[in-house]
């Protein structure tokens, strides 16, 4: 007997593994669960994830990302944010959903695009996971060959670049090199919880007119 989809219940903050399935089984639950459903799905050589996010996930979320867009802003970067976007390339049997991610430095080959191709298309500059489900797979971002991911894991922010195929653990941001992202990110979203959204977006945005300064 052969379950559905619709009669699995994951409860939030929890995660379903699934082994031995095949590409066109990943692209079918895709499509029966479409691009706005509220878990995430990401597929590797095979094996399948299915995670349903915490409230605290999604606070992270969207104040890291509102950051990252205040500090492109500032910096006068153009940038194209594809937040909750799936990424999947056939040939290379992996695919997955970021929490948030930023076309950057690849802005200009993307700019104007509704669907993004890997096949054809750069995958994005720069992916955000917020790591308080579960631990991000690396496997599948190096697959996809996503230059710069930020992992935060509810209290420090974790920068790994790729190199060589392969991630590594850096100080630095590669998108933004001269700033101490590592520190400050962490402390301005502590902040938010405190003194709210707004105040802490403003307050970021002096203290990156405060570092080109210098």
């Amino acid at each position: 007997m052969l379950l559905e989809l619709n009669q699995l219940v994951i409860q939030p903050g929890q995660q379903l593994l699934l082994k031995d399935v095949s590409w066109q089984m990943y692209e079918d639950i895709l499509e029966e669960l479409g691009e706005k459903r509220a878990a995430r799905v990401n597929y590797s050589q095979g094996l399948l994830e299915i995670i349903t996010p915490l409230p605290e996930h999604e606070f992270d979320k969207e104040i890291i990302g509102d950051l990252v867009k205040a500090l492109l802003e500032e910096l006068n970067i153009e940038f194209v944010p594809l937040g909750f976007t799936t990424y999947k390339n056939k040939q290379m049997s992996g695919g997955l959903k970021a929490d948030q991610c930023f076309y950057i430095q690849n802005e200009p080959a993307i700019r104007g695009k509704k669907r993004i191709d890997l096949t054809i298309d750069p995958p994005p500059d720069l992916a955000l996971e917020i790591d308080i489900t579960s631990r991000t797979r690396l496997n599948n971002y190096e697959a996809l060959g996503v230059p710069e991911l930020w992992r935060y894991n509810g209290q420090s922010l974790e920068i790994i670049v790729l190199e060589s195929g392969k991630y590594v653990k850096s100080n630095i941001s590669r998108n933004f090199p001269s700033l101490p992202l590592v520190d400050v990110i962490p402390q301005y979203v502590e902040r938010s919880m405190i003194e709210g959204r707004n105040v802490t977006i403003k307050a970021f945005r002096s203290w990156v007119k405060s570092q080109t300064k210098k």
